[in-house]
């Protein structure tokens, strides 16, 4: 698919996996709407990538809808990638055999709205803007991607919140695509192993804790790059013949318990 003179949204775009997507759909002619809470960063971004910031929180139903907005006005959306989310780490009950010390609710529930119902807000309205395209010479009208996480699978001690989370992502991969088909409209799922992105800090001590990470693993033993990532998403949307899957861009990692 044919990304110049259309548009693009990335949600979580300011940083990391995201803000390599933005670069790369930029590269690919888009014109990236940066959709992030993270002002600074977002639109230190957007001006480097000939884009446009917009804040976006994806539990705000308006905000979504304002992003779509700035979007097709721009040019018609053809891609987006759902990339915001954020992390959790609580075990189901405590060791003390108190309520007090069992998982928060709140905390799950926040995890589940951020991750699973925000993504699943924007492709909804991302996709009845993309239903109004001209379709492409394939029929198509835009393609999505969605970040899950390899969690999904293989989640660990501490992430019932994170990995239904992403779980929900990927159960709802081939339903939504399936959904979106009528309308020419594709839908994959990247799910993305250990990552090197700002979440593991700086300096000497993260480095370390990073290349300790990267021995777990099968092949390169090292953490992937936001680029290598970002050039899976890519494909996802261009290539029009990949719908529906789910991907896992791990280096072969199978996540043990803890």
């Amino acid at each position: 698919m044919e990304l110049t003179g259309s548009s693009a949204i990335v949600t979580g775009g300011a940083s990391g996996i995201g803000a390599a997507a933005a670069r790369q759909l930029a590269a690919q002619g888009a014109t990236v709407i940066v959709a992030d809470l993270q002002a600074d960063k977002g639109e230190a971004l957007a001006a480097q990538i000939s884009g446009v910031f917009a804040q976006v929180d994806v539990t705000s139903t308006e905000q979504i809808a304002a992003a779509v907005k700035a979007a097709t006005e721009i040019a018609p959306l053809r891609a987006v990638v759902n990339s915001a989310g954020i992390g959790w780490a609580q075990r189901t009950i405590g060791r003390d055999g108190t309520l007090e010390s069992a998982h928060s609710l709140e905390a799950f529930t926040k995890v589940i709205q951020i991750n699973l119902i925000g993504t699943f807000d924007m492709v909804r309205q991302a996709a009845t803007a993309m239903s109004q395209n001209d379709p492409d010479e394939d029929g198509c009208r835009g393609a999505i991607v969605n970040l899950a996480s390899v969690a999904a699978f293989d989640g660990q001690i501490g992430q019932a919140s994170y990995s239904a989370s992403k779980g929900g992502i990927v159960g709802m991969t081939l339903p939504v695509a399936r959904d979106l088909a009528a309308a020419g409209i594709r839908l994959n799922t990247v799910a993305p192993g250990l990552i090197d992105t700002p979440i593991y800090g700086e300096g000497e001590q993260a480095e370390a804790f990073k290349a300790k990470l990267g021995e777990s693993v099968l092949f390169p033993k090292r953490l992937g790059r936001p680029d290598e990532l970002a050039s899976m998403v890519v494909e996802c949307i261009t290539n029009p013949y990949l719908n529906a899957e789910v991907i896992r861009v791990d280096g072969g990692i199978r996540m043990p318990p803890k």
